[in-house]
């Protein structure tokens, strides 16, 4: 999906996560670099000087968070930029005890009449009683695909085969599931173009009988800059509340299918990934950026930084990041790190170390932390809060307790001692150092 966009953009972030330090010719190299990772993909070049301008600004001018170096700060503000772009995650807000009405829009060749069907099943498994009215007479076989593909989910389908009057039918069908107790009515409409004046009067006329609650305008993924027109011309005579993306699947052309949100003010919602009836799903700007970076979700890397900062233990975090941390403050990083997930999971959220461990020694890693925390629960409340006490004989005590041999509780000792002073000097602030600051670097 989008490879040359996330190669270029991962190639972009290799320099900053390489550079030996951080000034301002490497942050303007760096914008430029993503200036050609997103004109290359299609995206609208008004919308990419703003956002490598917003990227430069920021760069040079924001202080890093605590919990944050500066080259993964600036990760996380292209990371930023590119999510804004996108929008937040959203989803239709559902009325319940009504028939809430959806109206599909799209050009001629979207792939709107199988969105349809994928969207009333999607719908459908999230427990929503659902029905389509098929309103396409233009293309030939649009209502048969359409019951086709519906049928499969047990979705009723409303059309009139030899009726050309959408709007009539569009009111007919609406008359028909009037009396049933559905929570979505789902009206398929035929794929039309931004020249088009008469279809795109139809349209209009088919929106005001049918009055949805929510129009969603369906957009190919290979068609590039062209969609941002076509997606402004359908909002100013419809508008539009949603955008559902198809044929991501696909390695052409997306960035600009993915900035037609910015041609309406609607968020992407749901993106298409392949060709079967289940092959839909709800988009997330932030795990779609993550993606493209190469990084997951860096949400869950800041949260961690966060809770590092505000979970409200002050004294215990000015004992790490003095390089003062007891046993137990080891302990407790650990346990940070499990919230985020596995370590496997962690360093995938981390800029600049996904993909850069090899599996055998994550999971050497993971096998590591494991253990520690079997053997730092073995010590004494004493032992924890003053691991200088840890003589050959408690060692052994420990050792039996916890199930590791000898050597075991000393290498901890020593990635404990390791840890501390790493914390000292970077005075808690350095995220690129977390693998050192755990002993496991």
């Amino acid at each position: 999906m989008l490879d040359s966009l996330r190669n270029n953009l991962r190639d972009a972030i290799k320099k900053i996560v390489k550079s030996s330090g951080i000034d301002e010719a490497l942050i303007k190299e760096l914008s430029k670099d993503v200036q050609r990772a997103l004109l290359q993909s299609d995206v609208n070049v008004r919308l990419v000087l703003e956002i490598t301008k917003q990227l430069e600004e920021r760069s040079l001018n924001e202080t890093p968070p605590p919990g944050l170096s500066r080259k993964d700060h600036i990760v996380k503000i292209l990371y930023d930029e590119l999510a804004k772009l996108l929008g937040k995650e959203t989803d239709f807000d559902f009325k319940p005890g009504k028939q809430n009405k959806i109206i599909m829009l799209g050009i001629q060749g979207s792939g709107k009449t199988t969105v349809t069907a994928k969207l009333a099943k999607f719908l459908m498994k999230q427990g929503y009683k659902v029905a389509v009215v098929g309103a396409d007479t233009y293309r030939p076989g649009a209502l048969v695909q359409l019951r086709t593909m519906c049928d499969k989910s047990n979705v009723e389908v409303y059309g009139e085969e030899n009726n050309k009057n959408s709007p009539d039918i569009v009111k007919n069908g609406l008359k028909y599931f009037e009396s049933d107790p559905l929570d979505v009515i789902i009206i398929d409409t035929a794929g039309r173009h931004k020249e088009e004046k008469d279809l795109l009067a139809e349209m209009d006329q088919i929106n005001k009988v049918a009055n949805p609650d929510l129009a969603l305008l369906v957009i190919d993924g290979t068609i590039g800059q062209q969609c941002f027109n076509q997606a402004e011309a359908f909002h100013k005579t419809v508008p539009v509340g949603g955008i559902i993306v198809t044929k991501l699947d696909s390695s052409a052309k997306g960035g600009g299918a993915i900035a037609a949100s910015a041609a309406t003010g609607a968020q992407i919602m749901y993106i298409g990934t392949g060709e079967r009836i289940d092959d839909l799903e709800k988009f997330s700007p932030t795990r779609f950026v993550g993606r493209l970076l190469g990084m997951g979700d860096i949400q869950a890397v800041l949260d961690l930084a966060q809770r590092l900062e505000n979970e409200g233990d002050e004294v215990r975090l000015k004992r790490i990041s003095s390089g003062k941390m007891n046993m137990e403050d080891f302990f407790y990083q650990l346990e940070e790190v499990t919230k985020v997930g596995s370590l496997r999971g962690f360093l995938d959220n981390m800029p600049g170390l996904s993909g850069m461990v090899k599996d055998d020694q994550l999971d050497q890693m993971e096998d590591r932390v494991s253990k520690w925390r079997y053997i730092i629960q073995s010590m004494t409340k004493n032992e924890k809060a003053d691991p200088d006490l840890l003589n050959s004989s408690r060692i052994k005590r420990i050792a039996r307790g916890s199930g590791w041999p000898e050597h075991e509780v000393k290498e901890l000792l020593k990635n404990y001692k390791n840890s501390k002073n790493m914390m000292k000097a970077s005075k808690g602030r350095q995220m690129q150092g977390a693998l050192r600051r755990m002993g496991l670097g």
